[in-house]
């Protein structure tokens, strides 16, 4: 065990050491600078004088940390580990974490009078410099810890601010193999230090300050650290044989590191024989200094070195299902201002900084989203690998709608940023849920999601959904766009729905439920094009390389712009969240190595729409999640409301988005390059185009069931009413032309039986209800002329039999005289009253026409 306290004689030892040292240093000065007066009394006492005038006050630095990502296990409220990046693996620890047989290993062999002298002992440095200045070798030892002490401090401040590995190795070998005058100088210099550190700080407190900051080899820095690499267990349950190999390595850490068993000099077949020596002559000097006995040296000596190596997590690769997560936290680290004001220094930040990052994720979500990727995504696709062929790729990412925090984030490649997989299409460090700026991927086109923006627009514009429109598939000549300019249709070109389908005359409620792209082009021919982009980017979606969208072709209403899931989710999140966007957040709170609470990037919640249009949007949203809606299959049916709309672009792209009030959910599936067809291919037995629909519902059910969902808003009233319309007088139009004036006005047509009329067969004789202004959601019911239609003629006040011949003529061939009216002025011949069907009606020519009549005295 260490001593814990100075004893008198040690502080007179260091004071004397003090002035010992200066008459050393100064004759050695002399000695090196000025050999010809060497002995010369002026020449040591202007040495000494120099010796005295080094800087004397060396801070001692923060040590090089690594970074901590966390997150919070829900089970118990603890803030878990999710991964770590670091330039030297250390976990620092306070002097009782360390077992009492390491300082003694540590103290026998680099520093037997450690506890006596005053930060230099004179013996074996006056030796040291005296071999350094008769030859040009390397530089001797002979450091107290407290020289090594200090020598780590300046190593580790020329490594923090090094920027290239040439730079980094330099700091060691300066530090370290300086020769002649130069390593005279050095060492002067570290005692100049070492002496004033021992006035400040206490021994134990300089013992454990070198443990936690030498270098065991390669990246382990520290005694906790390097227990834990070469043996698998921490400082405090270290071995006696153990803690003398450590204290072994610390000399000369890369030569006697023991991790690397194919050495051929100091590897496993040799049984490390070149650490095995030094950890031997270790236990003879704790045995020579009555630290163990014996026995025990000759058992530790007898032992083997049996390394259990044992490498410390580094980089998201070690955050497992979450590692998607891991490396957009990471992203942000390297890429925000919050973390330095250049690149550079944001790097060193992450690998040396020590800071203690605590994430947004939530395993409850993460965990099943995860699951349900790799049930139900493969990592790639036989025949999908190329540009050429397309590449397969999934993504799923869920947000808090009401605070932007993001709580999960799965693909389906497996995670890695080894350069020798670029090829390989079941790896990526791509993030395919986020955009370039913070996943290296530029996003995918969104389909039919994009839709919403139409739909939010409409609203702004104070339109209904219940409003019809004529959403046939037909040539729409021209959109407008106050942006770039109008978007004409030269090639008068039509686009279809997906899967075929002519489109209907219907309403907005039925368009977004069936996602009709007849009836969004019937929508944005009434809107403005650049409107609709500007609604896009005030909820937050931009290209995934971070320009706005851009809508300048009546193509880009159904979603030709590549964007991020992140985005969408976050766009459809701004609905459930009445109108009000949350900027994604992944970072709660950061804090530094000392647990000083340090500002995290900054986002906002800001409100971009009217509540009244977030709720009638979300009315009409619903309506995709029920049955008969395009995003039925993606319900988990958990009784939370959602709302939704699925997409899908061409044949190689598709989505699901959906959102309840607490958390909106995004699945992507398609190609990550090129368009490789996803309709035709099938993975386990289903089709890879609805593999969405297999993993959104269970990702929206797991955050369901952990923030659960209230029912949204009621719908504005003003923007559900019935519109009015004008319905046009089409009889006398053919069937075709009149079906076509009542579509494009925004009616349902059907076409009933024909009737009798006096045009020609096929002409529309009759419609119902008549042309005037009615309800836009109207059914108009026409009916085309049989051609045997004729006008009843009018005869009345003729005679009887004038007038059934004047019936017969017109056509009629079943004219019968009716109910006769004795009437005294009518005379012999009978006087015409009335006609049944009376006059001017058209009816059938087979139709029976009866004539009344009056007579002088009826029969």
């Amino acid at each position: 065990m260490p001593e814990t306290k100075r004893t008198a004689s040690g502080v007179l030892g260091g004071m004397l050491g003090l002035v010992g040292l200066s008459a050393v240093a100064g004759v050695l000065i002399t000695a090196t600078v000025t050999p010809a007066i060497a002995l010369s009394g002026a020449a040591a006492t202007s040495a000494i004088t120099m010796f005295d005038n080094l800087p004397s006050v060396l801070d001692i630095d923060k040590l090089m940390l690594p970074t901590t990502l966390y997150a919070k296990n829900p089970e118990t409220g603890e803030d878990v580990e999710l991964a770590q990046f670091y330039d030297q693996n250390r976990s620092p620890v306070v002097f009782d974490e360390v077992t009492p047989v390491m300082y003694d290993a540590i103290l026998s062999s680099e520093d037997p009078r450690f506890y006596q002298h005053g930060g230099v002992d004179l013996i074996g440095t006056s030796r040291a410099l005296l071999q350094n200045a008769q030859g040009g070798g390397e530089t001797q030892g002979g450091s107290s810890i407290s020289q090594q002490y200090v020598k780590n401090i300046l190593i580790q401040r020329c490594e923090r601010d090094a920027t290239t590995s040439e730079e980094l190795l330099n700091c060691w070998t300066d530090a370290t193999t300086a020769v002649g005058t130069e390593g005279i100088q050095r060492k002067l210099q570290e005692m100049r230090y070492a002496i004033a550190l021992e006035q400040k700080y206490s021994k134990n407190d300089i013992l454990l300050g070198y443990l936690n900051i030498a270098n065991f080899g390669g990246q382990n820095y520290g005694v906790d650290a390097a227990a834990k690499y070469y043996f698998g267990v921490s400082a405090k349950d270290l071995t006696l044989g153990q803690a003398a190999a450590l204290a072994g390595i610390v000399q000369n850490p890369n030569t006697y590191r023991i991790d690397q068993p194919a050495n051929e000099v100091n590897g496993a077949a040799d049984g490390y024989s070149l650490t095995k020596v030094r950890q031997t002559y270790v236990l003879g000097r704790m045995l020579e200094d009555g630290k163990i006995t014996q026995e025990q040296h000759d058992a530790a000596v007898a032992e083997p070195i049996t390394p259990v190596i044992t490498p410390a997590s580094t980089g998201c690769a070690a955050a497992g299902g979450a590692a998607y997560f891991c490396q957009y936290v990471k992203n942000i680290i390297k890429t925000d201002p919050a973390f330095g004001a250049t690149e550079e220094d944001r790097i060193r930040t992450l690998q040396r900084g020590g800071l203690n990052v605590y994430t947004t994720l939530d395993y409850r979500v993460q965990v099943p989203s995860d699951n349900a990727m790799k049930e139900f995504a493969p990592t790639s696709i036989e025949g999908m690998y190329d540009p050429s062929t397309g590449k397969f790729g999934s993504a799923a990412v869920s947000l808090e709608a009401t605070t932007g925090r993001i709580l999960s984030i799965s693909q389906n490649t497996i995670f890695s940023e080894d350069a020798a997989l670029a090829n390989d299409p079941n790896y990526s460090s791509l993030i395919y849920a986020a955009d370039y700026k913070y996943g290296n991927s530029t996003g995918f086109e969104a389909g039919s999601t994009f839709k919403l923006f139409t739909l939010i627009d409409w609203l702004e514009q104070g339109h209904s959904v219940n409003e019809r429109l004529d959403g046939r598939v037909r040539v729409i000549k021209r959109m407008t766009n106050s942006c770039n300019g109008d978007w004409v249709n030269v090639e008068n070109d039509r686009i279809g729905n997906f899967g075929g389908g002519g489109g209907y005359a219907g309403t907005v409620m039925q368009f977004t439920a069936e996602s009709l792209n007849s009836g969004f082009f019937a929508m944005a021919e009434q809107l403005d094009l650049c409107d609709i982009q500007k609604v896009a980017t005030k909820m937050g979606v931009m290209r995934g390389d971070g320009v706005p969208v851009t809508m300048d072709t009546q193509f880009s209403v159904i979603g030709s712009n590549n964007v991020a899931p992140m985005a969408m989710a976050g766009a459809y999140a701004t609905v459930a969240n009445n109108g009000i966007y949350c900027q994604p957040k992944a970072i709660d709170r950061v804090t530094d190595a000392d647990g000083n609470e340090i500002a995290p990037p900054q986002t906002t919640c800001t409100q971009v729409l009217d509540p009244k249009v977030a709720a009638t949007a979300a009315f009409a949203l619903q309506g995709v999640m029920r049955p008969g809606g395009t995003g039925a299959a993606s319900n988990p049916e958990d009784g939370t409301p959602l709302i939704g709309k699925t997409g899908t672009h061409e044949s190689y792209q598709t989505w699901m988005v959906e959102s309840s009030t607490k958390v909106a959910t995004a699945v992507w599936v398609g190609n990550s390059i090129g368009q490789g067809n996803i309709f035709d291919r099938y993975h386990d037995g289903i089709q890879m185009s609805q593999l969405r629909h297999e993993i959104a519902p269970r990702i929206q059910a797991a955050a369901d069931a952990a923030y659960g969902g209230d029912r949204f808003p009621d719908a504005d009233s003003n923007l559900t009413r019935q519109v009015y319309r004008d319905l046009p007088n089409v009889i006398g139009m053919s069937v075709d032309q009149a079906t076509a004036t009542l579509e494009q006005a925004g009616f349902d047509v059907s076409v009933g039986e024909a009737v009798d009329s006096a045009e020609a067969a096929g002409i529309v004789a009759a419609q119902s209800p008549g042309a005037g202004r009615v309800s836009g959601g109207t059914q108009v019911t026409i009916n085309p002329s049989n051609g045997q239609g004729i006008a009843v003629p009018d005869v009345t006040g003729k005679q009887l039999n004038q007038a059934v011949s004047d019936l017969r003529a017109a056509g009629f061939g079943n004219v019968q005289p009716g109910q006769c009216t004795d009437d005294a002025t009518a005379g012999l011949q009978g006087k015409v009253s009335s006609t049944n069907p009376a006059a001017g009606t058209v009816v059938n020519r087979n139709a029976a026409i009866t004539v009344a009549y009056s007579l002088l005295k009826c029969p």
